[in-house]
């Protein structure tokens, strides 16, 4: 069990440390307490599974924004075989929230283009925590247009609570710089993979999240505003939080039952913290599948399903007067 402990687990930290106990007084000791060791472990697997099974998603949003949670770069070290960074948007400055670059994944080429938060307090502020300014928009933009000019496939991993809102980034452009994205790789003709890796807020994740292929991993959520926006927003209450998400449908189950999720990448009990080997791989795998099925259709092809994808995104009614 990770050290940081959600409200939720606490009942399984419970068991775990009376675990440990037993196994520490039965190593100094003649007692031989093996017995009451495997009950309780039977004890844990069963509790883990009445507690992940049954998460709302508010408690699934926890999990996203778990601080021991994989990040950007975790993915990018791991199964990379080759990595080379690009730096800035050749207009302004270099944007260390948005991590983009060319890569070897296995036998393909392809450009990743990440949010990164941060683990450590100097990190996350060198990061600014995840949200990107207009010249990180700028930067992924320009590394998305050099790998359609060498048919390079895109690879996006979204993770960020939001664009950054400051004052300095209204300035230059924040909100031309998002539309600008979504402009633009609307009609890339090299294929696009998106991958929902913690939190998807705003567009601040849509940014970079226009693509052929949308996949969230299991504990992950991706919306319009966050919760607590939106509670401020309809209720003047942000802590009512758990209330709007549930309103919004922000889970990866409820997008892939909305159709706007591709797939849903399978994490261990409680979360890729826990087990991150077999998180990177299943990400690795899925990334080779999709470039691979989408190198097989022409650009026309290409372009046409991207556009019905989006044209088949919600329900549209119409009320005659």
């Amino acid at each position: 069990m990770s050290k940081y402990i959600l409200d939720f687990e606490k009942p399984i930290k419970d068991i775990e440390d009376k675990i440990l106990e037993l196994k520490n007084t039965n190593s100094t000791s003649d007692i031989d307490l093996s017995d009451s060791i495997t009950s309780l472990n039977f004890q844990l697997e069963n509790e883990k599974k009445r507690i992940y099974n049954n998460l709302t998603r508010w408690e699934k949003i926890q999990i996203a924004r778990h601080p021991q949670r994989p990040h950007a770069n975790d993915y990018i070290n791991y199964f990379c075989d080759e990595w080379v960074e690009i730096h800035g948007d050749r207009k302004f400055a270099d944007d260390p929230s948005i991590i983009a670059g060319f890569s070897l994944i296995g036998d393909i080429k392809c450009v990743i283009v990440a949010q990164e938060k941060g683990k450590n307090t100097k990190d996350k502020l060198f990061r600014n925590f995840g949200m990107p300014k207009p010249e990180g928009y700028r930067k992924a933009l320009r590394i998305m247009k050099i790998a359609e000019k060498f048919n390079l496939p895109i690879v996006t991993l979204i993770d960020t609570p939001g664009a950054y809102p400051g004052i300095g980034a209204e300035e230059r452009g924040q909100s031309q710089a998002i539309a600008d994205n979504l402009f633009v790789m609307s009609s890339l003709n090299v294929p696009i993979i998106s991958i929902v890796i913690g939190e998807g807020a705003s567009g601040g994740a849509l940014a970079i999240g226009l693509s052929d292929k949308i996949l969230c991993l299991e504990y992950t959520w991706y919306s319009v505003i966050s919760p607590e926006g939106c509670a401020s927003i309809l209720f003047r209450d942000t802590s009512k939080s758990s209330e709007a998400a549930d309103s919004m449908k922000v889970s990866s189950t409820d997008l892939f039952d909305m159709g706007i999720a591709d797939d849903i990448i399978k994490e261990p009990f409680g979360g890729a913290h826990h087990d991150p080997i077999m998180v990177f791989e299943n990400v690795k795998n899925k990334i080779l599948n999709e470039i691979k099925l989408l190198r097989i259709l022409s650009i026309e092809d290409l372009l046409n399903k991207r556009l019905k994808k989006y044209d088949d995104i919600g329900v549209i009614k119409q009320v005659n007067d």
